[in-house]
């Protein structure tokens, strides 16, 4: 059995939610203002293998956020990219590693040169070791290739709501 009030709140509700502001980001679709700004953010080459791995990812998904475009951004990106030991066992060999991803980044505007945003993003894999040295070099490598993932989205994240506040602000 539903209640009058219950019925009333159901109705109010929907136009509470309505004035609060929330608007969707990608709004638009590819053709929206978030996605035209991070189709126009071109990514500088990055060191290494992770800097390859991370750039991929960085332009795979800023250019499907919309058409291409000449670029009005740059990504700067400086990565730090560690494999730790962190269980020791009672013969001295390895049992467990920490692979850390970080990235520092700047999202520097062409136009007139200024820094939009100096950030880092980070993200970190625990890795088994076994006794195959195959099996773990495989991990090692998968936990990378994930953690770049992981880091580029955050940064496009990142990026997406700066892009979107600085349109928003006149």
């Amino acid at each position: 059995m539903r209640t009058p009030s219950a019925f009333l709140l159901a109705l109010i509700a929907p136009l509470a939610l309505a004035g609060c502001g929330l608007q969707p980001m990608y709004a638009g679709g590819g053709n929206g203002a978030v996605a035209q700004g991070l189709a126009a953010v071109d990514v500088a080459p990055i060191e290494g293998r992770a800097g390859w791995l991370m750039q991929n990812a960085l332009t795979d998904r800023l250019t499907a956020a919309g058409n291409g475009q000449t670029a009005r951004y740059r990504l700067d990106v400086r990565l730090d990219d560690r494999l730790e030991a962190l269980g020791v066992l009672a013969n001295d060999t390895v049992g467990r590693e920490r692979r850390t991803l970080r990235a520092r980044y700047q999202l520097v505007d062409l136009t007139d040169g200024s820094i939009v945003i100096d950030q880092t993003a980070g993200s970190d894999a625990g890795i088994d070791v076994v006794s195959s040295e195959y099996a773990t070099i495989a991990a090692e490598e998968r936990a990378l290739e994930n953690l770049a993932q992981d880091v580029a989205q955050r940064i496009v994240a990142q990026v997406a709501l700066t892009l979107r506040a600085r349109q928003t602000t006149p």
